[in-house]
C-alpha cells in the first residue's frame, strides 16, 4: 500500500491486473472503456491512472471540475482545481456556449481539437479548466451535437485545417511513418502506447478532399475520421490509430513553407513507394493481427485502386473514398426511388467524374442492380454513363483509358461536354464526383429537369467550394422539382414559399457502422456484399417524415442507432459469407452492436 501511495504522489501509473465486474463478452473498465468483446480487450484486464497534475493533463481520464470530492482526495487533486464540483452536463453546456461564440469555423475546430488532445494554441473565450484535454467531454459534445459539430470536426472545416496544419500543429496525434522509417516500421508501430488496435485510418496525403496534395498535413483526415468512428460508431478511442505515410509532396507551396511539418522532397513513386507500403501492411498485420481494419483514405487514384486490389485478398482493408462513398450514395439512390418512382433498373445514371468516387459508386449501383434483376453486371453497367475531363467515356476511347474507367466505355458517338451528354443520354439521375465546383450549371440542371418530373441530383464533391452546385441553385434551376443531396451540408432554402431540405450524402453515415460491424463479427476480409448490406440498412432507416421534406437520408441526430443497424447488417453478411471469426454468432446483432459501443459519460474513479 505504501509503495502504491508513493507512486501516486510521484505521478506514476498504478497497474491493477484484477478484472472488474464481468459483462457480456468481456469486462468493464472502471474508467469507462465500456463493454467489449474478449479480443477487444487487453488480457489480463489492465488499467492505469496517474495522480495530481499529471491526471489533469491525461485526456483519457481527465474530468476537470467534474472530479468528485472523494476523487480529489484519492488522486491528490486538492488545490489543483477550484472548489466547485460540476456535472458533465454543465461542462458540456458551458463549452458549447463558448464554441458557438466563435464566428470562424476553423477556430471552432481548433477549440474541439484542443479538448480532444491539446492541439491548438490559446483561446481567449474558453476558461482554463475547459480547455484542458478531456477525451470523454470531446466525444460527449460530438455525440450530443452531431449535426452542429460534424461540419466542424470533419468536412468541410477539416479541409482548411489540413491546409494550415503546420501552423496550428501543437501536439502529435497519431503516427507519422516517413521514408526515414523504412526498414523500421514495426518498431515505429510499437512506439504507439496502445496495443489493442481495431481500426487504422491511413493516408499518404496526396489527394486530400478536393484540395489536392497536402503531404504530411493530411493527418487531419485520419484524426477526423477516427473521431467519427468513436462518436458515431462507438469504437473505443484507444482502439483507433491515425497514421500518415509521408513519402514527400509535389506541392511547391508546402515545400517552400517554413512551417511545413513533412519531408521536404518530391513524392516517392514506383518501387520505393510500393516497398514502403508493403512493409507497412506487413508490420500492421504482424503487430495487430489479421482482424485490424486498415482504412485507406485520400490516396490518389493511381495508388488507391492498386492498394485495394493488392491487399483486399490478404488483409482487412477498406477504401472510404471508393467503397464508403459508393455505399452511402447507393443508399440515397435506393431511398430516392420512393420519391422519383420506379426500380433501380428503370433509371439511367450519368456521372460527372470518373475517379475513385465516381467509378466506385457506379460499380456498386451496377452490382445492386444485378442483384435485383439477376442480370450479369456487364449488362447492368450499360445503364450507367460517365463523363470525365475529356467528355463522355465511350468505346472509341478504350485504348487511352485508365483500367478503372474501361468497364464504362459503352458504344456511343463521342460527346464533348456534360451538357451535351445530358441531352443525348437523357439521365434520370445526375451524380457529381468531379472535385470541381460549379460544373452543374444552370443549363445542365435545366436540361436534366426538362427530361424528368423529379430529377435526382447529387453534387457530392467536398468541400463546399468544390460542390458541383449548391442546394439553392439545384432548387431554383429545377423550379423546385429536384431531389437534391450533396457531399457538404447546405442550409434549408425557401423557394416560392416552400422550404426545401437537402440531404447530405456523407460517408459518416456508413463507415462508422461498417467498421463496427467488421469488429463485432471478427471479420477477416471485406466483401462487396457487405457494402450492399450497409446501403440497404441505411436506405430502410429513412422515415416517412423525412420523405415529406424531400430528404433521402435520415437525420444525423439518430446516427448511433443508424450505425448499430448498419453494423448488424454488415455483421450478418460476414457470418453468412463465412468471413466472421467471433463465434458463436450473437442472437440479436443490433442489441449486441449497441452493447459494444463506447459511451463517453464519466465514470467514478476508485
Amino acid at each position: 500500500m505504501e509503495s502504491t501511495l508513493k507512486a501516486l504522489r510521484e505521478g506514476e501509473s498504478v497497474l491493477d491486473l484484477s478484472p472488474r465486474s464481468t459483462v457480456s463478452g468481456g469486462v468493464e473498465d472502471v474508467y469507462g472503456e465500456d463493454r467489449a468483446t474478449e479480443d477487444q480487450l487487453v488480457t489480463p484486464w489492465s488499467f492505469s491512472v496517474a495522480s495530481g497534475y499529471t491526471l489533469l493533463r491525461d485526456p483519457q481520464y481527465n474530468k476537470g471540475l467534474a472530479f468528485t470530492e472523494k476523487e480529489r482526495d484519492a488522486h491528490y487533486l486538492r488545490g489543483l482545481l477550484p472548489p466547485t464540483v460540476v456535472s458533465q452536463q454543465l461542462q458540456e453546456k458551458q463549452l458549447m456556449n463558448n464554441i458557438r461564440q466563435y464566428q470562424v469555423p476553423l477556430q471552432k475546430y481548433m477549440a474541439m481539437m484542443e479538448l480532444q488532445a491539446g492541439f491548438s494554441t490559446h483561446h481567449d473565450k474558453i476558461t482554463q479548466h475547459e480547455i484542458e484535454t478531456n477525451e470523454r467531454l470531446f466525444y460527449k459534445l460530438l455525440v450530443d451535437n452531431v449535426e452542429e459539430l460534424l461540419p466542424i470536426v470533419y468536412t468541410p472545416t477539416v479541409g482548411e485545417a489540413c491546409q494550415k496544419y503546420g501552423s496550428i500543429f501543437k501536439r502529435p496525434q497519431g503516427l507519422y511513418i516517413s521514408l526515414k522509417e523504412k526498414g523500421k516500421i514495426l518498431e515505429v508501430l510499437k512506439n504507439w502506447p496502445e496495443r489493442s488496435i481495431q481500426v487504422i485510418v491511413v493516408t499518404d496525403g496526396e489527394r486530400i478532399l478536393g484540395l489536392g496534395d497536402l503531404g504530411c498535413q493530411g493527418m487531419g483526415i485520419p484524426v477526423g475520421k477516427l473521431a467519427l468512428y468513436t462518436a458515431l460508431g462507438g469504437l473505443r478511442p484507444s482502439a483507433c490509430l491515425p497514421i500518415t505515410i509521408d513519402v514527400g509532396t509535389n506541392n511547391e507551396n508546402l515545400l517552400n513553407d517554413e512551417c511545413y511539418i513533412g519531408l521536404r522532397q518530391k513524392r516517392a513513386t514506383g518501387q520505393e513507394y510500393s516497398e514502403l507500403l508493403s512493409e507497412f501492411m506487413a508490420a500492421v498485420k504482424q503487430n495487430y493481427g489479421e482482424k485490424v481494419l486498415v482504412q485507406f483514405e485520400d490516396f490518389a487514384n493511381h495508388n488507391a485502386f492498386e492498394l485495394l486490389a493488392k491487399y483486399g485478398t490478404s488483409h482487412l482493408v477498406f477504401n472510404d473514398d471508393i467503397q464508403g462513398t459508393a455505399s452511402v450514395v447507393l443508399a440515397g439512390v435506393v431511398a430516392a426511388l420512393k420519391l422519383i418512382g420506379g426500380t433501380l433498373a428503370d433509371h439511367t445514371f450519368l456521372f460527372l467524374g470518373a475517379g475513385e468516387a465516381g467509378t466506385g459508386i457506379a460499380e456498386l449501383i451496377a452490382l445492386e442492380m444485378s442483384k435485383q434483376t439477376k442480370k450479369p453486371i456487364e449488362e447492368t453497367r450499360k445503364k450507367i454513363w460517365l463523363v470525365d475531363s475529356k467528355g463522355l467515356i465511350v468505346g472509341s476511347r478504350q485504348n487511352s483509358l485508365q483500367h478503372f474507367k474501361k468497364p464504362w466505355a459503352h458504344d456511343h458517338e463521342p460527346v464533348g461536354t456534360l451538357l451535351e451528354a445530358v441531352k443525348v443520354i437523357k439521365p434520370t439521375v445526375l451524380i457529381g464526383s468531379s472535385g470541381v465546383g460549379k460544373t452543374f450549371t444552370k443549363e445542365v440542371i435545366e436540361a436534366v429537369s426538362s427530361i424528368n418530373e423529379k430529377p435526382l441530383v447529387m453534387a457530392l464533391s467536398n468541400p463546399t467550394s468544390q460542390s458541383e452546385c449548391t442546394a439553392e441553385e439545384a432548387y431554383q434551376w429545377s423550379e423546385g422539382r429536384a431531389i437534391f443531396a450533396s457531399g457538404s451540408p447546405f442550409d434549408p432554402f425557401e423557394y416560392k414559399g416552400k422550404v426545401y431540405y437537402s440531404g447530405q450524402a456523407n460517408n459518416a453515415y456508413i463507415f462508422p457502422g461498417f467498421g463496427l460491424g467488421l469488429v463485432i463479427s471478427g471479420a477477416i476480409r471485406v466483401h462487396d456484399d457487405m457494402l450492399l448490406a450497409a446501403s440497404e440498412a441505411l436506405a430502410k432507416l429513412v422515415a416517412e417524415e423525412d420523405y415529406k421534406k424531400g430528404l433521402i437520408y435520415p437525420p444525423f441526430s439518430n446516427i448511433r442507432t443508424i450505425s448499430a443497424n448498419i453494423a448488424a447488417n454488415v455483421a450478418a453478411k460476414a457470418y453468412e459469407l463465412g468471413l466472421a471469426t467471433r463465434l458463436p454468432r450473437p442472437e440479436n446483432l443490433v442489441k449486441y452492436a449497441e452493447s459494444c459501443m463506447y459511451t463517453p459519460t464519466y465514470r467514478n474513479y476508485r
